[in-house]
């Protein structure tokens, strides 16, 4: 279903590009202009790079940037969504800007005299862009920033996948072009897909942890974060990979000190988005090779009642014989098919159908080795009495032992088919074993079971 576009945007997106456009040509040209002027200019190129070859052609793709950046303004539908992509784009700009300044990096390549067409547009380029503003590479982040939304709009083929393809031919371009050595590439993408995650937190959700734990596991991340990124410096070279799972592992400190499950930017399909899929990336692998280590003995769900199921989340083929699911896990996503919206009899958390099979499912979001809270665990024990009706039901999260078990602990409370928390856990346990509910858990229950 296509949301319809509210009145007023193309306005607003020519106001933004009014403000956004001369304030990247006076960054950029003086962040260009100060540096040149620096003895302190470095520079990082790897042996491999002498082979990287010079396609003048790819020009033509390198200066599309400039048209895709203003043409990017159209495709908003809200204000919202257009105000957050220009607040993107400016952040970006910000960093890779200082980026510059903090770290003055030079391309050593020597280009040869070009002619024609290509050489003109080298020349043209080479008015402007001198060769000092290297990483991260704003070219980069700004694609990174433009292709996430375009590739939320445009979703009709064969205009889908030249989108994709053109987007790629312009990553290769700052290579092929000899305007960038390779460090300058991830770094750049890094800086694109900082901002888009940055701007696709709901803000007004953040907050301090004032719960002690979330700032022990934050501290824990923080720290394994601070090894990575020593680790890396020290080794230089290949060993600058460990900079992508030490910002991975930042960004999670961040989560469990400010952002909470939000910033994992899990949907209502179970998906994690585009940004927080990259740049986490480092940290899902690891999570969920962890869920499948301390599972693989014992994988398979187990029915606690009432067709009410409890388990780990599911590889797509372990969820298949399941109508419904509802997911407790904040960081790793739920392998659901192509969903399409559906409205279903009574309040709660949002529920969507699948096509083929039908299957309905549930998120709620909540951080691992952290209790969810009392409302939280409502909205689930909700969700789960009103799509058990739908069939078999696995209430899921990354192992099958703590935050689903402790949704299902509550269901079994507000819907009275337990007495008490010890009759609740007491069912749980004959069909689970390994369930843990530590005393924070038990208190959060205690007081929804306290309810009237």
């Amino acid at each position: 279903m296509t949301t319809a576009r509210e009145p007023g945007l193309i306005r607003r997106g020519v106001l933004w590009l009014l403000l956004l456009g001369p304030l990247f040509f006076l960054s950029y040209g003086l962040a260009n202009s100060y540096t040149a002027g620096r003895s302190d200019i470095g520079s990082l190129v790897f042996a491999w790079e002498s082979h990287m070859p010079l396609w003048p052609w790819t020009i033509i793709p390198y200066w599309s940037i400039d048209l895709l950046y203003g043409l990017s303004f159209l495709l908003p539908r809200t204000r919202q969504e257009m105000d957050r992509h220009a607040l993107t784009l400016l952040t970006a700009q910000v960093l890779c800007v200082s980026g510059f300044l903090l770290w003055p990096l030079r391309f050593t390549f020597e280009r040869p005299e070009l002619g024609g067409l290509f050489g003109w547009l080298f020349d043209v380029l080479m008015g402007f862009d001198k060769p000092y503003n290297q990483a991260p590479s704003l070219h980069i982040a700004l694609l990174v920033i433009i292709w996430t939304l375009s590739a939320r709009h445009v979703q009709r083929q064969p205009w889908r996948w030249l989108m994709h393809g053109w987007m790629a031919l312009i990553g290769v371009s700052v290579l092929t072009t000899w305007q960038h050595h390779f460090i300058d590439v991830p770094t750049g993408a890094l800086a694109g897909f900082v901002c888009v995650w940055l701007w696709g937190n709901r803000w007004r959700e953040a907050g301090i942890a004032r719960v002690a734990k979330r700032w022990w596991v934050a501290l824990c991340y923080a720290l394994g974060s601070s090894l990575l990124t020593t680790v890396a410096f020290i080794a230089g070279g290949a060993g600058l990979w460990l900079l992508w799972p030490a910002t991975s592992l930042l960004l999670v400190a961040l989560n469990y000190a400010v952002m909470g499950s939000g910033g994992f930017q899990k949907n209502a399909h179970g998906r994690l988005s585009s940004a927080a899929s990259w740049l986490l990336a480092p940290y899902l692998v690891g999570a969920w090779i962890n869920s499948r280590l301390w599972t693989w003995r014992h994988p398979q769900a187990d029915e606690v009642c009432d067709g009410v199921f409890l388990g780990r989340i599911p590889w797509r083929n372990e969820a298949a014989p399941f109508a419904a699911i509802v997911d407790l896990c904040a960081e790793l996503p739920c392998p659901v098919s192509k969903q399409v919206p559906t409205e279903l009899v009574g309040a709660g958390l949002p529920a969507i159908a699948s096509e083929q099979p039908q299957q309905f499912y549930s998120a709620a979001p909540t951080l691992d080795l952290i209790p969810p809270d009392s409302h939280l665990l409502q909205q689930a024990a909700e969700a789960i009495e009103r799509l058990r009706r739908q069939g078999p039901l696995l209430v899921c999260c990354a192992l099958g032992y703590s935050r689903s078990a402790c949704a299902v602990a509550a269901w079994l409370l507000l819907t009275g088919r337990c007495k008490d928390l010890d009759d609740a856990e007491r069912l749980i346990r004959q069909a689970r074993p390994g369930i843990v509910l530590r005393p924070a858990h038990r208190h959060v229950l205690q007081q929804l079971g306290a309810q009237p």
